[in-house]
Order: structure tokens, then C-alpha cells, then sequence
């Protein structure tokens, strides 16, 4: 059984399909069940996800979990008030406010004023989110690599090119799958 949370076992699925009988495929070896591609896919997720945050961890960054990962990209290069976070990430101005409220504590964010409007907050990132944010693509960079000595290279960059050809554009980079995993 692979762990797939930093340091804690959660929402595991144990059962892997055993005692699921193969189909046939169309021209010779069995088809797995149809629901195996998407929890194949989410391991896939979820173990690129969780090995990144034990490395970001182990350098440091104990804090910081994948939800913070996702705002900080929410958050982008000019910033974002809490109302455009929650919106990005399928939340609520609250639930973004409370991520938000945590990057500020690990000093990844920092509040300022609105140079359009003083009424309005804009969250913006501090180098410090900035070079977590770097060292998340290295790490990506290095883990993706880990993938290809065990696949391929050939083989990794036709899974990259597979899943484009299927995955719709406008979908290929959305951050608020929290809103359908039961997110608020």
C-alpha cells in the first residue's frame, strides 16, 4: 500500500479492483474496469503531490501543504484580492481567507492595499512563496525525471502528449478541484 499523505494515511482506497474480473479488450488483452483510469490517473496525482510536499518538508518547508500549492498559484504574479482566490480556487471567500491567513503566518504572503482602490486588500507573494514556488517546479522537474528512468522518456512525453489530446484545454490547469472532492 502506497502512502499517499505526508506522514499520515488519508481517504485510502484499499481495495485496488481485486476480485474485479478483467474484461476483454478489443484486439486481445483484457481492459481493466472502467473507474481504474481515474484512480489510476488521482494516484498518479496524489503520489507526484505528496512526494513533492515530504522533499519541500525535508528542506524546510514543514508547513506547507498542497491546498497552499494551489492558492499561492491562485493568488498569481499580481496578486488577488480573497474574493478572486475563493472564485480560482472553487471555495469560499471564507475558506480562501483561512489559506490565506496561513500563508501570511509562514510568511509566504503578505497583505498591501489596492493601488486601485484602498478599500480593497490584494494578497500578493513574498520571496519567501516565491522560492517555494521554484522550488516546487525543480522538485516537479526532478520527480517527473524519476518517472522517465522508470518508464521512459519516450514513454513519459507520449502519456504528457496522451492526456492533452484528451484533457480539454480550459480544464488542463483549473485549481479548484476542492469544490467537487467536497471542498466548500
Amino acid at each position: 500500500m502506497v502512502d499517499h499523505a505526508v506522514g499520515e494515511n488519508v481517504n485510502q482506497v484499499v481495495d485496488s479492483g481485486k476480485g474485479i474480473p478483467p474484461r476483454p479488450g478489443p484486439s486481445g488483452p483484457p481492459d481493466s474496469p472502467g473507474f481504474e483510469l481515474p484512480l489510476l490517473l488521482f494516484g498518479g496525482f496524489r503520489t507526484l503531490i505528496d512526494r513533492l510536499h515530504a522533499r519541500l518538508a525535508d528542506e524546510g518547508h514543514t508547513g506547507f501543504r498542497p491546498a497552499h500549492g494551489f492558492a499561492m498559484q491562485a493568488i498569481g504574479l499580481r496578486g488577488a484580492t480573497a474574493s478572486e482566490i475563493g472564485r480560482r480556487l472553487g471555495v469560499s471567500k471564507q475558506a480562501a481567507g483561512k489559506t490565506v491567513d496561513r500563508l501570511l503566518a509562514l510568511g509566504y504572503a503578505e497583505r498591501a492595499d489596492d493601488p486601485a482602490d484602498a478599500r480593497r486588500k490584494l494578497v500578493h507573494l513574498t520571496p519567501h512563496g516565491h522560492a517555494v514556488l521554484a522550488r516546487s517546479a525543480a522538485v516537479f522537474d526532478e520527480l517527473r525525471a524519476e518517472w522517465a528512468a522508470v518508464l521512459g522518456a519516450d514513454h513519459v512525453r507520449a502519456l504528457e502528449a496522451d492526456l492533452r489530446r484528451v484533457v480539454p484545454p480550459e480544464t488542463a490547469f483549473r485549481l479548484d478541484a476542492t469544490s467537487w472532492l467536497g471542498g466548500a
